[in-house]
């Protein structure tokens, strides 16, 4: 059974950083491109990043320059970290496993889903 478990979310003040993580276990992802995604109440689930396969990947143009995306194949772990957070990064922040060939910046793109970890930034 695959399961993708985020952690690292808290609360933390406007400028400060966390770094999230996310253990899959049940399958190898290593030949799977992965993805962050956030959401806020009342709003759609919106992309912030991805990495391929290959480890090139692509950010949500609210988050690039202070966002990173990583993974380590061998711990099965993928990672953000996300650096001079804003009262608008607080979300909910999920990850997930990409389908081959899919829109690495839509959630249709994605076949399995993390339960998420609340990330709240105070002013």
């Amino acid at each position: 059974q695959v399961q993708l478990v985020e952690s690292g979310g808290g609360t933390v003040q406007a400028g400060g950083s966390l770094r999230l993580s996310c253990v899959a276990s049940g399958h190898s992802f290593s030949s799977y491109g992965m993805g962050w995604f956030r959401q806020a109440p009342g709003e759609e689930r919106e992309f912030v990043a991805a990495v391929t396969s290959g480890r090139s990947d692509n950010y949500a143009s609210a988050v690039k320059g202070r966002f990173t995306i990583s993974r380590d194949n061998a711990k099965n772990t993928l990672y953000l970290q996300m650096n001079s957070l804003k009262p608008e990064d607080a979300a909910v922040y999920y990850c997930a496993v990409a389908i081959t060939g899919g829109t690495y910046y839509a959630t249709r793109g994605y076949k399995y889903w993390g339960q998420g970890t609340q990330v709240t930034v105070s002013s």
